[in-house]
């Protein structure tokens, strides 16, 4: 990462890593030179950044600012590609994506699906994942005794339940695991974005056309079904993009926040310690950890429809904004002098790191409780679990949007009584 001050306008300029090598040292670097930061993104591609949590909780909720990539002009003009690294975050048909009616009208069709009593009913299947996953785990110890926890337990945990919820077939998921592990990336040559995108719609198209012939009691069928009643309600683009960004995000985000909620724990032994006692402090590890620590280190985009200024800096109109989860989670003026400290008995202020508004993360409730039963369970059963190797030695996930580590090495220890 480099910065510098552009001359012409005096903004601090940084340019992100698209290999995230240091999430938090380079969110430390925007918020340290101002609210506002322009940033080169992969492929000299120019964004801003709002790295104050006030100022970015200001913009989300700003009628001024579109979430539809449409409005980018750089993409208007035809000035980025379909083979882009980022395109796959970007480039999508869903509510994600959408403004006003046509957002309300394709949330609308998920909410009603993907409801808090459905949420609340995938608890045991949830349990069922976890215990089997747990008991799994010594057998996938390497030769010298460690076990990587997001490969088996962080990263099967979100895929079984959100594929199990959305009815995907078996055959499919390791192709859609691939797939979504591409999307986040950040670092990969334009051939192999190009090709993702072909392959990761076609994998959803077979799954659409697959529950359309053979319903189930999952939420692609449920779509499809509501779908069929009202035609005007989901075009077959809006469906297959509503599957990617609830299967993606529905994944990658409970994949990270587990990782990062075990290595905060493995790393602050006092706070571990914290939740030995009687109260259940297992729902404040997993919002602690979404704070400090926010799984989506950065968000794309929001395109300002008109000129609009933040902080005294104006921001021209259909220039994205990126929301940098990372930095503002840290951020002093919100959450306090020690924000940048790991502490589960602190005051929760809101964070935003499953955004806010009406784009807030409908899948918000499932995340939280995969994490939260998760968390609880391994530490119930492996009480003297360590890391299996020095934290700086942890290479990170190759991305400028999942902000987490490769592998998780650990030492479960003794296994406790049941």
């Amino acid at each position: 990462m480099t910065a510098d001050q552009a001359p012409a306008s005096g903004v601090p300029h940084v340019v992100l890593d698209p290999g995230g090598r240091d999430h938090q040292g380079e969110a430390a670097r925007l918020r340290d030179l101002g609210p506002v930061v322009r940033v080169t993104l992969p492929g000299d591609v120019e964004a801003w950044s709002v790295a104050r949590h006030d100022l970015l909780n200001q913009l989300v909720m700003d009628s001024r600012v579109s979430k539809d990539w449409h409005n980018w002009g750089a993409m208007q003009r035809g000035e980025i590609p379909d083979d882009w690294p980022l395109i796959g975050m970007v480039k999508v048909t869903n509510m994600v994506t959408a403004d006003g009616a046509e957002h309300r009208r394709l949330r609308k069709l998920v909410s009603q699906t993907f409801t808090a009593r459905r949420v609340e009913e995938l608890r045991p299947r949830t349990t069922e994942i976890v215990d089997r996953l747990l008991d799994e785990l010594p057998s996938r110890a390497d030769s010298d005794g460690t076990v990587d926890l997001r490969r088996h337990l962080a990263y099967p945990v979100p895929m079984q339940v959100i594929s199990d919820l959305f009815g995907i077939p078996e055959y499919e998921r390791p192709e859609l695991r691939d797939a979504v592990d591409k999307i986040f990336r950040s670092d990969l040559d334009p051939s192999v974005v190009a090709a993702n995108q072909v392959a990761v719609y076609q994998l959803l198209a077979r799954v659409v056309e697959l529950r359309g012939k053979e319903r189930g009691d999952d939420l692609t069928s449920a779509l499809i079904t509501a779908r069929e009643a009202e035609p005007d309600a989901l075009s077959q683009e809006e469906l297959v993009g509503t599957l990617l960004v609830m299967l993606s995000a529905g994944h990658e985000t409970t994949l990270s926040l587990i990782v990062n909620a075990v290595r905060a724990l493995l790393t602050h032994p006092d706070q571990l310690a914290l939740t030995r006692g009687g109260e259940d402090m297992w729902p404040a590890v997993v919002e602690e950890t979404l704070r400090w620590d926010a799984p989506i280190g950065n968000f794309p985009f929001r395109y300002p429809t008109e000129d609009i200024e933040i902080a005294g800096v104006t921001i021209p109109a259909g220039d994205p904004i990126m929301a940098p989860y990372s930095a503002v989670g840290r951020d002093t003026a919100h959450h306090g002098p020690e924000a940048g400290s790991f502490d589960i008995t602190r005051e929760q202020s809101r964070h935003l790191a499953f955004g806010h508004g009406v784009h807030a993360c409908l899948g918000a409730p499932l995340a939280r409780l995969e994490a939260t039963i998760t968390l609880r369970k391994l530490f119930a059963r492996y009480p003297d679990l360590i890391l299996g190797a020095a934290p700086q030695t942890l290479d990170p996930v190759p991305s400028m949007f999942s902000n987490s580590v490769s592998s998780l090495p650990v030492r479960l220890g003794r296994a406790a009584t049941t």
